[in-house]
């Protein structure tokens, strides 16, 4: 009786365990389609804002829930393509080799960047609940998120020897879903000897060997194929010489970037949120700005060819964060006392002429979002 309750047991406990090895099965063989719903759910989330304002915590969890599965699935998209042999190859890009190297490396690594990433995907959400508590809750919440995302950003420069933070700190989705869902049907059984125009259109893994053959070019496209297959310097660099390490101007620049969406928000909390006093803008603008041009002076002074001698990915993360300097438009006094009347001015326009009504209309619900909460307009 008792041999038999413990394998009762033994088998309850382990059904959650086959449950998620199912669904990663699951979502290995059918990746596109969950890629598709995942697009389709994504692209819902983003007309909905503004429209139906009782509904908007629910509108947000429909959102923030999409992005932690995507993340979830980036995980087993990722694994089940490591694990699968004969998977078409593709060059990964300088960001997914750097961050799949230090997830790979630091356990800790792994894990800040998760919790960063979930923070920002759920932060909205958070302010929205906090905010039906009160102002001064919401803005306790928003400094504490600000603070915590600090801390995990502060812990990820010390754990990568202090090299700048790339956006998003985890690797992205750089998998054809094809690719695994034709190697799973190959996996069962399924395959069948390549025809001659299959072996054209894709790389075909051979039997006995493992090898694959490289696909054909099409013939009116050879000069775009041989600049596909040129190597770089960045391509032949190990995955953690894509970033130089930085240390005095630099290490201090990379602080104040990371710390300056706290001093921003804890600016907005002692004025009491009031969005139109130019203190709190000029404060958190002139640190993200000083900032930049301090990293841009250190890279001046302590590279070979000053700012030519950037690698690929520091000009791509240079290039991000100085678009994220727009955002500034769109936020606090700037916002309210200048671009706030430009847009009105903009979807009055828009208004008065067939179809671009539509595009005026979805611009009037997102003003929901950038004139009631903080983190709409957030770039870190």
């Amino acid at each position: 009786m008792y041999k038999q309750a413990t394998q009762t047991t033994t088998q309850v406990l382990s059904q959650p365990s086959r449950w998620l090895d199912m669904y990663s099965d699951f979502i290995a063989k059918n990746s596109s389609a969950v890629s598709q719903i995942e697009s389709a759910l994504r692209s819902l989330t983003y007309i909905i804002p503004g429209r139906f304002r009782e509904s908007e915590i629910a509108s947000e969890s429909l959102h923030s829930g999409v992005q932690l599965l995507a993340l979830y699935h980036d995980s087993l998209l990722s694994k089940a393509m490591a694990q699968m042999p004969g998977t078409r190859r593709h060059q990964p890009t300088p960001h997914h080799r750097y961050t799949k190297f230090w997830t790979e490396k630091s356990p800790t690594y792994k894990r800040l960047a998760i919790v960063l990433q979930m923070i920002q995907y759920t932060e909205l959400l958070w302010e929205m609940s906090a905010k039906r508590k009160g102002e001064k809750m919401r803005w306790r919440v928003i400094v504490l998120l600000e603070m915590v995302k600090a801390v995990c950003r502060l812990l990820l420069l010390r754990l990568t020897n202090s090299r700048p933070l790339l956006s998003p700190p985890l690797p992205q989705r750089e998998i054809d879903p094809s690719s695994l869902e034709d190697t799973s049907a190959s996996a069962n059984g399924m395959d069948t000897p390549p025809s001659e125009s299959s072996v054209e259109a894709e790389n075909w893994t051979m039997p006995r060997t493992g090898l694959s053959m490289p696909s054909l070019p099409d013939p009116s496209d050879i000069s775009n194929y041989l600049l596909s297959k040129v190597l770089t310097a960045d391509d032949i660099k190990p995955p953690k010489a894509l970033l130089h390490r930085v240390s005095g101007k630099g290490e201090l620049a990379e602080a104040l970037y990371i710390l300056r969406p706290v001093a921003y928000a804890l600016a907005m909390q002692h004025f009491s949120g009031d969005r139109k006093s130019w203190r709190p803008w000029l404060i958190g603008v002139s640190i993200e700005y000083g900032a930049r041009q301090l990293a841009k002076k250190d890279f001046q002074e302590r590279l070979a060819g000053g700012m030519r001698g950037l690698t690929g990915l520091e000009r791509d993360e240079l290039k991000k964060r100085g678009w994220a300097l727009g955002w500034w438009m769109m936020r606090g006094a700037f916002y309210e006392n200048v671009t706030k009347s430009w847009i009105h001015t903009v979807t009055r326009t828009l208004k008065s002429k067939p179809l671009l009504d539509i595009a005026g209309g979805v611009i009037e619900d997102y003003e929901y979002l950038w004139d009631s909460y903080y983190f709409p307009t957030a770039t870190m």
